[in-house]
């Protein structure tokens, strides 16, 4: 026997151990009951669930809800085991269902479909509407209506309050590594308005994440810089923008303001954060007008 057909003969060995443990060890849920077996391979599927299960329903997070740099909820999923998004991992946790996003783990999602494993996806938020009607199917999924539908209230409530204030109608630029931006149709643009500010990647056409010439920066003058994370390990090349001396002297002639990138990467009440700081940034005196 090649190489190359043992490799194929156990792959095939390990599907058929892992279908005839299915049929063996699986419980199938009772219809209509609540998941009580939950796992979460994706960022903001494993932040939602945090915000929402009961208690002991969710077995275990991805090991990503644990980073700072990504995650708004590292202190809360510290009590969650982690996972690592690999098929054989989540099966031996016996999941009654399995919450992914759409562009994560496909290859896990296929085979624990084949498995008969159900999974629900979840697409990325781009608007504040998107993040409650995220939050209103994961309560929906988990049994949990009553809370999704608080959490939902609490981010109209916020949002409400915020409309009523004055507009300061200030251009603001979101400038991050490698001289990313974020325009029309993302959730970073949403929090952007929900301020009372204007996107300059919008005003410029940009929708979804592109790459900005610092020299379209410059000569736009945006009132504020609004900068992600900048503690990258040196050295750190994603980050050669900032110490551009055209950069830097924007900086001083506009003014900044630090939004984390975990606070808009995915949906939540923590997304309200992002508001209030830049809300905040644009009453602050180094912001010009």
């Amino acid at each position: 026997m090649t190489g190359r057909t043992r490799k194929f003969g156990k792959g095939a060995a390990l599907a058929a151990t892992l279908s005839c443990a299915l049929s063996i060890a699986a419980l199938p849920a009772r219809a209509g009951a609540a998941p009580a077996r939950v796992v979460s391979i994706n960022l903001c599927t494993d932040q939602l669930a945090m915000l929402i299960a009961d208690k002991g329903q969710l077995l275990s997070v991805s090991a990503i809800a644990r980073d700072p740099h990504s995650s708004a909820m590292t202190r809360e999923a510290s009590a969650f085991p982690v996972n690592h998004g690999q098929a054989e991992e989540i099966f031996l946790l016996k999941p009654d269902l399995v919450l992914a996003g759409t562009y994560t783990a496909r290859a896990t999602v296929g085979l624990l479909r084949g498995l008969d494993i159900r999974v629900e996806q979840f697409v990325p938020d781009t608007s504040f509407e998107d993040v409650k009607a995220s939050i209103r199917r994961m309560g929906t999924l988990l049994g949990r209506e009553a809370r999704a539908e608080e959490l939902s209230r609490r981010i109209d409530a916020e949002l409400e309050r915020t409309s009523r204030l004055p507009r300061s109608g200030k251009l603001a630029a979101l400038y991050y590594a490698n001289s990313y931006t974020s325009g029309a149709g993302t959730l970073a643009h949403a929090v952007i308005e929900a301020a009372g500010l204007e996107n300059l990647a919008a005003r410029l056409g940009i929708r979804g994440t592109a790459s900005i010439p610092l020299e379209a920066l410059v000569m736009a003058m945006p009132d504020v810089v609004v900068a992600g994370d900048r503690d990258y390990e040196p050295p750190a090349l994603a980050q050669e923008n900032f110490s551009h001396p055209a950069f830097r002297a924007l900086i001083e002639h506009s003014g900044e303001v630090a939004m984390p990138v975990r606070n808009t990467v995915c949906g939540g009440p923590f997304t309200l954060a992002a508001v209030r700081m830049l809300r905040a940034a644009a009453g602050q005196d180094h912001v010009r007008r």
